[in-house]
């Protein structure tokens, strides 16, 4: 009798230690691979933020102090202030006994003969810098009106002008001798701009801040607004023109006895028709990897180096006042 020989059962292979060890090996080669790849990807993102935050800051703080610089000395239809009766006299700080605010100085809001001017590494006003001044930073007062009309307005500072003269007024009422027709009406605007110690948003920070002139309860006052906080110094040159042909004749810095009334170098004719900004902006927080050694020299300050680890910048932008030339 033949035998059917048994069909042999087929066993399932498997893989070996060494095998298994392999394949660790080489998972954990790529998953390290994968964790740099993402690391270095957030590291450059985060370094991107930061570089567009501080030129962000650069940038907005820029705009803004050059929309009110080349605007200074609009008047309404005058670009002259001394054609502007009420304004403040050397003999006489407030001829019309406006009620202006004086926390800022009495003649702060009104001083019309100089719709842009500054202090050189230093903070002058009477009132008090919110969160303290920064050492070092110019400060920048412009003094102009809005580009828009607005209407006859008690309690507001404002300027009815025609194209020979102009008044300040702030009872509400037009002034004698201005036809409502072929005069206008613009509100008066004031700003003095600083570099704070401390931002009151980002506690820490320095801050570009400013002064402003506004009307709370029916009268002028002074408010003090933060504008952009990560703003470390700023700095200013102003191109004086001093014999009238409309062109830059020199740089000076901001009281600078050509542009002083009373310096005995004083030049009366000498107009300011362009200003040089230069602003240094800083990050928020320090970051890693940083180590910031470069030497900064704003206009005529030297910062130094600061050898810690924020995130600076410095950019600068020379602007023509629209209203300066004759």
């Amino acid at each position: 009798m033949n035998r059917i020989p048994m069909q042999s059962i087929p066993r399932n292979a498997g893989v070996t230690l060494v095998e298994i060890m392999v394949a660790l090996a080489i998972g954990s080669f790529l998953l390290i691979g994968a964790l740099q790849v993402y690391n270095q990807s957030r590291e450059a993102y985060v370094v991107n933020e930061s570089i567009a935050r501080v030129q962000e800051t650069a940038q907005f703080a820029m705009d803004t102090l050059e929309a009110d610089v080349r605007m200074a000395s609009n008047f309404g239809l005058q670009s002259r202030g001394f054609a502007i009766a009420g304004r403040s006299l050397t003999e006489n700080p407030n001829p019309k006994n406006l009620p202006v605010p004086t926390t800022c100085g009495a003649t702060w809001s009104i001083n019309l003969d100089r719709p842009i001017e500054g202090t050189n590494n230093s903070y002058a006003l009477p009132c008090p810098a919110a969160g303290g001044a920064q050492p070092g930073s110019d400060s920048l007062t412009i003094r102009r009106t809005t580009v828009a009309d607005s209407v006859l307005e008690p309690g507001r500072l404002q300027i009815q002008s025609t194209r020979i003269s102009g008044e300040l007024v702030s009872d509400g009422n037009l002034p004698p001798g201005f036809d409502p027709v072929l005069s206008e009406t613009h509100d008066l605007l004031v700003n003095t701009y600083y570099v704070a110690s401390d931002s009151s948003l980002i506690p820490g920070t320095p801050a570009l801040r400013r002064k402003t002139l506004t009307t709370i309860n029916g009268a002028p006052a002074v408010v003090d607004q933060e504008i952009a906080p990560g703003v470390e110094n700023l700095q200013l040159q102003f191109g004086v023109d001093v014999d009238g042909d409309n062109t830059v004749d020199r740089y000076v810095n901001p009281g600078d006895p050509v542009i002083e009334p009373g310096a005995v170098s004083f030049i009366p004719d000498a107009r300011i028709i362009t200003a040089r900004i230069w602003l240094v902006i800083r990050s928020v927080s320090p970051e890693n990897g940083i180590q910031d050694n470069r030497l900064y020299a704003p206009g005529d300050v030297s910062l130094g180096m600061f050898n810690d680890r924020f995130r600076r910048m410095q950019v600068s932008k020379t602007v023509l006042l629209r209203n300066a030339r004759t």
